[in-house]
């Protein structure tokens, strides 16, 4: 829980550097720690899993799965700062616009946790959780 913790309070503050419009792109990567590790029963593929500690109420192992979130909380109607962005083999939360791109915070990017530039082409769903994040 401890290892979690960190690296959301580093996610929160790269967030932050998101939305200050900064040049920098940020990259948190988790390892495995063997028996005992705070991430144990985490997917190869993790990305969802991610999201699930981002919203306000984990809604479960279900969300593992990166379509999953295609039918979470409520329709955004596009993306804009503070939707989950849904592609179908991926997930990850709009946290800011910079230069005409959207910067997205998503897990199992590049084996870490990133704040960076994506492309949302292939999105199959923008989402509005039921609680802030």
């Amino acid at each position: 829980m401890r290892k979690i913790a960190m690296a959301a309070a580093l996610t929160f503050a790269c967030v932050s550097h998101a939305e200050a419009r900064t040049h920098r792109h940020h990259s948190y990567h988790h390892h495995r720690h063997g028996h005992g590790s705070s991430y144990a029963g985490r997917p190869a593929a993790w990305c969802g899993w991610y999201m699930r500690t981002q919203v306000g109420q984990d809604p479960g192992p279900q969300y593992n799965l990166a379509r999953s979130w295609a039918r979470y909380g409520s329709n955004a109607g596009g993306p804009s700062v503070g939707a989950i962005v849904v592609w179908p083999h991926h997930v990850g939360k709009i946290v800011g616009q910079e230069n005409g791109q959207w910067i997205v915070q998503s897990g199992n990017d590049g084996h870490g946790v990133r704040v960076r530039p994506r492309s949302l082409a292939g999105a199959i769903a923008f989402r509005t959780a039921y609680a802030a994040f």
